[in-house]
Formats: structure tokens, sequence, C-alpha cells
């Protein structure tokens, strides 16, 4: 019977008959396979299934329960939807890319030698680019309707050629390629060497080098976009994440360790284009095995959409005549390495190496090795039709996130220094073969006697090439990437009223600067104006921070809501999952918390929603951890507060070494737009917060904080008069807590955070030597060093004689200073230098240990006792006191000094 006949026959058939025809069915294919297991083995059995999906494969079906398919096109030739663009128009296009990407980094390496840039990666990515510009990436003009783009790091020399055939950027800019501080040429801006928002706040929106920086932040970014979906602080829309990123880029932890969130949540917002050149800086990704095949299986297991595209047009008739599986069993024996050499050495190698069999050269009789090597570099990510299907088929896709995974050639074009060899990724300059070579290969009509000049090619503005990339962005939007900020400021933020209860002290009553943020934070959340707008984030420590309260009162948003009954229910802290919940629980993972940080304090720019966000981690586990993505929460503007709980190397008792904090600060020196504060009492809290929501948000102001709050409790005093010095001290990193009264030789202590207490102890302790002390609270010594070092310059540059703050504000207090800090020396030894008068640090330089605070700090050298003795000995050295002092204080302070310090042991 015919296939026709047969499947009228079975339209045929009752629902009954149909049943009874499927069971005899099903057991034929189950006898058939138990006579194979019993008679041939299991791995004949094996085999027999691996035929059968071969059989699939070729029929054009791709099992969705398979961890791996084929090395095939996931979606095959006759399957491919017809391309909407001027195909031949667009290929020009992308191969003057190609070139003026070139050129740019072969002139400035010209210029300046050795000022770098990369020409290997964009050639490998061109058309992935160009179809999602010229059909997909909608830009800023699309309004709620936008893509956020991720571009790959290395390739921003053919985003900024873009740019310059759209008549955004002139040769000029090209010129000043990676010359931001001295461009040579005038008239044009200097270009940074890669996506950095800081530099180029009109163009970049998103910094995705260091690598695996970019698919972490997408990911929470089309997270953030729901969550302020569903909080219905943003229309639902149909945006979409993009994020271009290579394949030896999963190597790194960041890149894959929210594959499964994304999944998780059902991001068909989100696409992942994976630059599969096959190639890393040294060499090979894989060179013994498929990357592609290894990142689809990654992929797939974690839930998400996986699209190959492997295969250029080239090979399409040789796999449509492939009809006994010889050509696809090839491809599953390739490995990279072999492939980098086909790219690398063309079709004559291919023909020798790769059709090895009969059956493969029967495949190819009658072919060129001018053939052949199309074949070599015909490959799935470099046709502009493979490439559209793909993009099609992932946007049109619902229920999970979609990663497409193409083939590429490192270097494509770019003649044979370049192309698919190992050292492309450091090729900066072009040989006049290597020239010669990509004039011909792209097409790109320049005369050779001008090679040697390194020309660049611009149509014309009224080319056909320039008006169709123009039209075509016109009706998608408008350019991308153009970083547009919406929200310029102006929120009403909450004043001094507001904060006026937290001035007030804690009334006698222990309490520490984490219950009293916890106390802020919730009164926040009741704010009309911003409290929609926060969003706190917590990586799994809201019960340890003492937010359990929190929970209850506003929720952990959950896209799925709360699909069961919590095992609190009924009490008065319930955990709560929500839809419109308001607090991000992430779970054991700080760089997740800290990427969801950056979503919510960058949507001001993206969305023109100026979310506030809060993010409490174990300070341990912050800065230290995820100090790359605070470096690129600073370079994309970010704002929001970051606060370091459980700080301090002494405070947090018997968790011990690995979990003692005694370096956030320094750490946070680095990033020149984070505030940092060390924050004591309620009262500075208070000032701090109101201060970073004025800045931020009512005056617009690129920074963002990062403020360490403890566990430990104890009475906080009300704030001190007159309030409004001491308001200004405590933004500007220091002022006077508590006066000293009485005559004798005068001395000043600092303290900061849960050492003020100590400090306030150790004036007391001086009593009883005659000495008179006064306590200052240093809130900020990044605050205090920046103002000096401004302070310094102005001096030295302007010829200003403007004192440094800290320097001012001891102005009429006598007396050497001991600074006392939870952190190590180096923190207030950034100040040292520019005061005029004895000081002494003391900190926590060394390993944790797990003991009491008070042993800790007998430890360490910072407790009451030790800030008094150091004060003593500072006093013996100027001789306003005599020399015996210091013996009986040893012996009546208790201290036993140790010959070894802390850091050494």
């Amino acid at each position: 019977m015919t296939e026709s006949a047969l499947k009228e026959a079975l339209q045929a058939l009752s629902a009954e008959e149909r049943a009874r025809l499927r069971q005899v069915e099903n057991r034929e294919w189950v006898e058939s396979l138990e006579y194979v297991l019993r008679v041939e083995g299991w791995e004949r059995a094996e085999e027999l299934l691996r035929l059968l999906d071969e059989y699939l494969y070729l029929q054009g079906y791709f099992p969705e329960n398979r961890l791996s398919t084929p090395y095939l096109n996931t979606i095959p030739r006759e399957k491919e939807p017809p391309y909407p663009g001027d195909l031949e128009l667009e290929r020009r296009i992308v191969n003057i890319l190609r070139w003026n990407a070139a050129m740019m980094v072969a002139r400035a390496n010209k210029r300046a030698d050795g000022i770098g840039g990369h020409i290997s990666t964009y050639a490998s990515i061109a058309e992935l680019y160009e179809v999602g510009f010229n059909h997909f990436f909608r830009g800023p003009e699309a309004g709620l309707d936008r893509d956020l783009v991720f571009f790959q790091g290395h390739s921003s020399p053919g985003i900024y050629a873009r740019a310059f055939l759209e008549g955004r950027l002139s040769e000029a800019d090209l010129e000043n390629f990676r010359r931001e501080v001295h461009p040579p040429v005038p008239g044009g801006r200097g270009l940074s060497s890669y996506p950095h928002p800081w530099l180029m706040p009109d163009f970049w929106e998103f910094p995705t080098v260091s690598m695996g920086l970019g698919p972490i932040q997408a990911i929470y970014q089309a997270r953030f976009m729901r969550y302020l979906e569903d909080r219905g602080l943003k229309p639902k829309s149909s945006a979409k994440v993009w994020a271009f990123l290579g394949d030896g880029e999963h190597d790194e932890p960041e890149t894959v360790g929210a594959l499964h969130l994304a999944a998780r949540e059902g991001l068909d917002n989100l696409v992942f284009v994976v630059n599969a050149n096959l190639q890393r800086l040294d060499g090979p990704v894989r060179g013994n095995s498929k990357v592609i095949q290894e990142l689809e299986r990654l992929y797939r297991g974690a839930g998400w959409r996986v699209i190959k595209i492997v295969w250029g047009a080239a090979w399409d008739r040789l796999i449509a005549r492939d009809r006994e599986g010889h050509l696809l069993r090839r491809f599953e024996a390739l490995v990279d390495g072999e492939s980098q050499r086909y790219a690398a050495f063309g079709g004559k190698e291919l023909r020798e190496r790769f059709f090895n069999t009969p059956e493969l050269q029967a495949l190819i009789q009658g072919m060129t090795d001018e053939e052949l090597t199309e074949l070599t570099r015909s490959r799935g990510g470099h046709d502009l039709k493979k490439i559209y299907a793909a993009y099609k088929a992932a946007v049109e896709h619902r229920g999970s996130p979609v990663v497409i995974l193409a083939r590429t050639i490192k270097g494509y074009g770019m003649g044979p220094t370049a192309m698919a060899k190992n050292v492309a990724h450091q090729v900066k300059k072009l040989t006049e073969e290597d020239l010669k070579e990509a004039r011909a290969f792209l097409g790109i009509p320049v005369p050779e006697e001008r090679l040697s000049e390194l020309p660049y090619y611009h149509p014309g503005p009224d080319s056909p090439e320039v008006r169709y990339l123009q039209e075509r962005r016109k009706a998608l939007g408008g350019f991308v990437p153009e970083r547009r900020v919406r929200f310029q400021g102006g929120l009403e933020v909450p004043g001094e009223d507001f904060f006026q209860e937290f001035y007030e002290g804690s009334g006698g009553r222990e309490i520490s600067t984490t219950m009293a943020f916890v106390r802020i934070l919730a009164k926040l959340l009741r704010h009309p104006t911003v409290g929609k707008l926060l969003v706190p984030i917590v990586p799994d420590e809201a019960r340890t921070f003492g937010m359990e309260a929190l929970i209850a009162q506003v929720g952990v948003y959950s896209p799925q809501g709360q699909l069961y009954i919590p095992v609190d229910a009924g009490t008065l802290t319930a955990y709560k999952e929500s839809k419109e919940g308001q607090i991000l629980e992430e779970g054991i993972t700080e760089a997740g918390a800290m990427a969801d940080f950056i979503a919510a304090g960058t949507a001001y720019a993206h969305w023109g929603i100026p979310t506030i966000p809060f993010l409490i981690t174990y300070s341990m586990f912050g800065l230290q951890r995820i100090g790359d993505l605070v470096w690129a929460a600073a370079d994309q503007r970010t704002r929001g507060f970051l606060l370091g709980a459980t700080a301090g190397r002494t405070t947090l008792e018997g968790e011990g070494l690995q979990h003692q904090d005694g370096q956030s600060p320094l750490y946070a020196l680095a990033a020149p737009n984070l505030q940092v504060y060390d924050p004591g009492f309620a009262y500075e809290l208070a000032v701090i917060l109101e201060d970073g929501l004025r800045r931020m948000y009512a005056q617009g102001e690129d920074v963002f904080y990062y403020l360490t709050i403890e566990n430990e409790n104890y009475p906080h005093p009300p704030m001190p008069e007159p309030r409004d010095r001491v308001k200004e001290g405590i933004l500007k990193g220091l002022y006077l807590l508590r006066p000293g009264e009485g005559k004798g030789p005068r001395v000043q202590l600092w303290a900061s955070g849960p050492l003020l207490p100590q400090a306030l102890r150790a004036q007391e302790l001086l009593l009883d030597y005659g000495v008179v002390a006064e306590v200052w609270s240093a809130t900020s010594y990044k605050a205090l060093y920046l103002d000096a070092v401004e302070a310094e310059r102005e001096r030295r540059l302007l010829g200003r004689a403007r004192k440094p703050y800290v320097q001012a504000a001891l102005e009429g207090h006598e007396g050497p200073v001991v600074a006392a800090t939870d952190y190590l020396k180096a923190l207030p030894n950034l100040v040292r230098g520019y005061l005029d008068r004895p000081f002494c640090p003391l900190g926590t330089d060394g390993f944790g240990r797990s003991d009491t605070r008070e042993a800790l700090r007998d430890f360490f050298e910072v407790d009451a006792r030790h800030m008094a003795y150091a004060a003593l000995a500072l006093l013996v050295e100027e001789g306003k006191l005599e020399a015996g002092v210091l013996e009986r204080a040893r012996a009546h302070l208790g201290l036993k000094l140790e010959e070894v310090p802390p850091h050494r042991r």
C-alpha cells in the first residue's frame, strides 16, 4: 500500500481500533528490543537506538528529550522561512563593516604601536550582528518594546564601524579609537576600548568585559523586566534581552551560573547568541571535542531551547544526499581542533582528511579544491538566511529562554595571518598579503596602491548600503546601541522629618546597626512615593539580618506566586511568595544578587523607572567575592545601596576566619563613584541614607553607596548638637562625637562602626591617667582621603590653599591621634600623611578567629584598653607623660603584649 493509502486506512479506524492497534505496535517494538537485549546484548540495543535517532534527524525531526542532537542545523533547509531583506546588499554592508573594523584597529596600532584592539572577534560575529541590526533589534524609539543588547566585548570595533556608516561617528572618531585621554585627531571623540557606559554615556549601555559578566547580567535584566511588569511598575511588553557571548566565555562560572534561573522562571524574553568560533586566546576552546555539542547539553539540561546553526548553505546539497548517514557520522567524529585546520588550510586539507572513506569521497565526486575551500568557510554563523531562521524561531518561542549556538570562523575574511589561526585573537596589524586577500574576499573597491594607507571605505551617505541600514534602523525604532537616560532625577524622596525618629537614639535599648537599618527600611517601604520603588535584595540571609518580618510584609517575588502552604503559615513571620512580591530572595548567589542590584539600579536609564535597590549581603561574601560585578556596576552608572551586613573582623564572634570581614571598605576604594561609610549609630545611618536618596534620586547623580552594618547590640545615643555640623561631618567622614573635659595632656580618639563604644570606654579609662581624650566618629575614610587628595591637587596644580577637611576638622583640638577600626590598619593610614601630629592606627590585620568579641578585640589590639594604651604611648613619645606610666598601664589594663603581631599569627 502507498503511504497515502495507509494514512487513509488509519483514519478510518474507530478510537477503540486505534487503541488496540497501538497496543500491538508497542508490543512488537518491545518484543523486538527484548530479543536484541537477550541475544545480542545492550551494546547492540544502543546501536539500534542510535540508528533510529539518526533516521529521525535525517528526516528533519529533533526529539526534545535529548540532551544532545547530531552536529547539524536545528532548522533544516526546507523549514527556513523566506528572507525578508536584500541579501546581496546586506552581504556588501557586512563586508564593509568587517573591513572598516579591521582598518580601525590596524591604523590605531600604526599610530601608537601597542595600543591594542581586536580584529578577529568581530570578523567572526559580523553576520550574527547584522541580521539582528537589520531585522530584530528594536531601538529606543520602540518605547517599552525596545530590546536590550549585550554586545560581545571584544567586537566593539565592528559596532563603531557600523555607527560610522550610520552617520553617528565620523572618520575622526574612528581615528581616536582607544585614545580617550588625548585624542590625536582634532574634532573627534575618543572611543573606548570596549563597551563602557561611564566613558561613552550616550552610546554603550552594558559593560561586557571582563568575561562572564555580560551573560549573568543579561539573565537578571530579563528577569527584572518581568519583576517590573508583575509588580505593575512597567506595562507588559515584547521587549527582549539579547546577549552575544563567546564559546570560550563559558569557562567563566558567571556565564553558566544562573542558567537554571532563566529556565526556572520561564524567561522567554531572553536570547543568548553564542559566537562559537572554536578559538580562545591561546588556541582551540575544545580541541579534542566539540564545544557546540557540549554547550547544547549544558543548555538543554538547564531547560533552555537550543537552536544550532552549524553548517552554511554550501553544505545543504551534501547533507541532502547523505541518505545513509555517512556524512552525519563523520560530523559526529569531527573535533574542533580538526575543524579549525580546515578553515585555516582550505579545500585540499578537507579532501584529504575529512572525506576519508569511499562513501564520503563519492559525495564530493567532481568537486574542485576551490569548491571544497568554500565548504571550509561555509559555517552557519556566516549564513544570513540560516541566522534569520534561528532568530525568528527564537523570538517566536514561548515558555523558556533560547540559546543560539552559531559556528563561525575566527578572523573570517581577514587573510592568512588571522583567519582560524591560533594567533588570531592577538593580531592587531595585517600584512600586505592579508590586506590583498581581505580586499578580494570582501569585495572592497580600494586600489591596491592605497592598501599601505590602511584606508577606510565609505560608499557615500546616499549609497544604497547606507540608505538601507538607516531605513532598517528607522523601521526598528532607532539606533542600537544608544544610551538614553529616561529618568534625570526629581523624585520626591524622604527628607529630614522622615528620618527624625532615628536621630533620637535607641532610648537606652541595646540594638545593632543592622536592626536600625531594618527599621529604616521597613518605614521606607511604607513611604507613599519611594516605598513601591524599593527593591530589597537578599542572597538567602534575610533571617540572619532580622528581616523575616519584611518577608511577611511585602513578600518574596515569584512569577508563579505561592503554590504551597508554608510550614509557618499563620505566624506573623510566615514565608510569603507572591507574583507581586517586592523582595528578591536569590538563594546562595552573591553574584546573582549583585546582577539583580545592577538591573534595578540601572532601570532609571533603561526604562525611566527609578527603582531603588538595597542589596543586603554577608559582608565577607560581598565586595571580596563580587568585586568584578561591583566594578561593572560603577561603569554603567548604577544607583542604589549595598549593605555589608555582619560587618567587621571582631563583631562576628564565633564564625572565624572565613566569615570575619576586615577588608571590604578597602575593596570599596577602587570604584571611584562608590561612596563608602562605616556607621556606628542609627542617626549616622539615617543621615547617610537620606543623603544617598537625595543625591541619586532627587538630583540624579551617578553614585552608589556601600554601608557596613553589624550585629553587635549596644545603646545608640541621640545625635549630638549642633546637628547641622554633625550631619556635615558624618557625610564628610569625621565629626566630634564626645568632647573631652578637664585639664591635662590631650589626645584624639577616632573610631568607627562597632568600635565607637570601645572608644567611649577608652575615654573614661584615660581619665585615670590624667589624660583628656576627645572621641571622634570616623564614618568614611574614603571620603576623608579623596577630599585630602583633591585639596593637595588643588594646591599643587591650581594654586588654591584649601586645607583638607580631615586637617581642618582637628583645628583647636590638640594632641596625637589614635585611629581604631575593625578593618585593616591601611584604612586609617589613608589620611595619616595629611596630619601634622603623631598618628597611631589600630586595626585587624590578619586572619579571623573563632572566639568572643572581647577575646578577638584583645587579640587584634583594638579594644578600649589598647586604644587607651596607644594614646598613653604617643603622649610619652611627645614628652607629655613620663615613661613609667606605660608599665603601670600595662598592669592596670591587664595587657599581655605579644612579640609576634596578629597578622603573622
